[in-house]
Formats: structure tokens, C-alpha cells, sequence
């Protein structure tokens, strides 16, 4: 009874003690086989995000001759964005190589090549707790669907080899570094700042988004139709969702600070309960 005791005290002392721990200290290199394969599946449902839903929603909404043309990029779209990721994309992306955490300099923007074509990346070479190839995996869908999202802006528009030639160059001019500002870690400009995206919301759906709307100025040729579009889809955005969350607030729409403190590590967060 004595023993169990102890060890008790001692598995409660050493969770609180991670709990407590920034992300980079108690994120060391040891496998853990849950958060593999919770990785696994995630990777996966994402990339099922892509081919065949993505591809199968933007089918739904042209015009039925052109449904194939458009399952066919975002299936097209997956194959470039896999090889560009492999070749250099990966490595742009989070090699953490010349990064200092508070200083800003040329690798606070983009990474190196030192991992292109997965260099120096053991088949048992860990990423925090998952092995890093499924890393690479798991990154390389997000990286894929977020092009992929921008097809629906010049659908039916925009000549296939164009489309390619886009996809690719926005690849690596506009995702790769806003990723590697915000998710390659200590020393990125964006992360240093204290960005945080725990969902994509910069990285895939802010660039996607904006990509987005250029394109479709830009392909169809609607300056003046597409501005006021704009102007008005986000005007009504920030009108009803101040509305809903006014609404929302009546049952209580943040935890009080007590309970946060104690819910939420606020070394990730940084931040308090609040009301509007």
C-alpha cells in the first residue's frame, strides 16, 4: 500500500510538472505511440479534405462539363504540391537552422535547404513525441489543400497549365515563408511576435482566402463587382458575428479568469477571461 502510494505522489508530481513546462521543454525526442497515432489519423482525415472532398464540393458547384476539369486540379494539384514539398518545400518550411529566438534575421522569414529532399532526416529521426516522416506527412497535407482552396476562386476561369504554374509559385512565395513564420518555431518573425495558429486560420485560411479574392479580381476581369463583394461580405461578417457573440455573451461567453488560470496553460495562451 506504502509503494502504491508513492508511486501515486510521484505520477501526479511528475504531470503536474509537464503541465506546467513550456511546449519546447517537455516536447523531448522520445517516441510516444498515442500522439502517432493520432498524427496518423489526422493526417488522413485532412488529406480525405482534399481528394476527394474539396474536389468533390468545388465539383458540385460548376457547371456539370467542367466537373471533371475541376476534380482533376485538385487531384493534379495534390501530386505538385507532394514533389515540391519533398524537394525543398519541407525544408523551407521548418528547418530550424541559423533561428534565434528574439532576433530577427534572413531565417526568421524563410528556412534553408539543409533537409531538401528529407537530407539528414533518420527513418527514426523524432519530431517532439512522432517520428518526423509523419511530420512531414501530417504538414504536407495542410500544404496541399491550401492552394487546392484557391481553385474555387477562378474555377472554370483559368487554363490548366496556368493553374499549375500559379499553384506552384504561390507554393513557395507566399506559403512556405508565412508557414515557417508562423509554425517553424522559436525565431520565426511570426511566432516570436506571438502569433498563434493552432488550426491553420493563418496559414491556410488567411492566405487562401486573400489569394483568393486577387485571383478572382485579376482572372475575371470584375474589379468593381468583386470590390463591393468584398467590402460587403466582410462588413456583414463583422457586423453579425459582433451581433452573435453579444448574443452568446448573455449565457456567459468566456470562463472566468479563476478558471482558466486553472484549465489552460496560459504559457501557450497568454492570455485572461474576458467579457465583451
Amino acid at each position: 500500500m506504502e509503494r502504491g502510494r508513492r508511486f501515486l505522489g510521484l505520477g501526479i508530481a511528475v504531470g503536474v510538472g509537464a503541465l506546467t513546462l513550456p511546449t519546447k521543454a517537455w516536447a523531448q525526442d522520445v517516441l510516444d505511440t498515442g500522439d502517432t497515432a493520432w498524427v496518423l489519423m489526422s493526417t488522413a482525415l485532412v488529406l480525405f479534405m482534399t481528394i476527394p472532398g474539396l474536389a468533390l464540393f468545388y465539383g458540385g458547384l460548376v457547371r456539370t462539363k467542367n466537373v471533371l476539369s475541376v476534380l482533376m486540379q485538385c487531384f493534379a494539384l495534390t501530386a505538385l504540391v507532394t514533389v515540391i514539398w519533398l524537394v525543398a518545400g519541407y525544408s523551407l518550411a521548418f528547418d530550424t537552422g541559423g533561428m534565434t529566438a528574439g532576433t530577427i534575421n534572413g531565417h526568421s522569414f524563410i528556412g534553408t535547404l539543409n533537409k531538401a529532399f528529407l537530407h539528414g532526416v533518420a527513418p527514426d529521426a523524432l519530431w517532439g513525441s512522432i517520428p518526423e516522416v509523419l511530420f512531414f506527412m501530417f504538414q504536407l497535407t495542410f500544404a496541399i489543400i491550401t492552394p487546392a482552396l484557391i481553385v474555387g476562386a477562378f474555377a472554370e476561369r483559368m487554363k490548366f497549365s496556368a493553374m499549375m504554374l500559379f499553384s506552384a509559385v504561390w507554393l513557395v512565395l507566399v506559403y512556405l515563408p508565412i508557414c515557417h513564420m508562423t509554425w517553424g518555431g522559436e525565431g520565426g518573425f511570426l511566432a516570436d511576435m506571438g502569433a498563434l495558429d493552432f488550426a491553420g486560420g493563418i496559414v491556410v485560411h488567411l492566405t487562401a482566402g486573400t489569394a483568393a479574392l486577387v485571383t478572382a479580381v485579376m482572372v475575371g476581369a470584375q474589379l468593381k463587382t468583386q470590390s463591393i463583394a468584398a467590402v460587403i461580405t466582410i462588413l456583414w461578417t463583422l457586423a453579425g458575428t459582433y451581433i452573435a457573440l453579444k448574443v452568446a455573451s448573455i449565457a456567459g461567453l468566456r470562463v472566468h479568469a479563476d478558471d482558466e488560470e486553472v484549465g489552460l496553460d496560459l504559457t501557450q495562451h497568454t492570455e485572461r477571461g474576458y467579457d465583451i
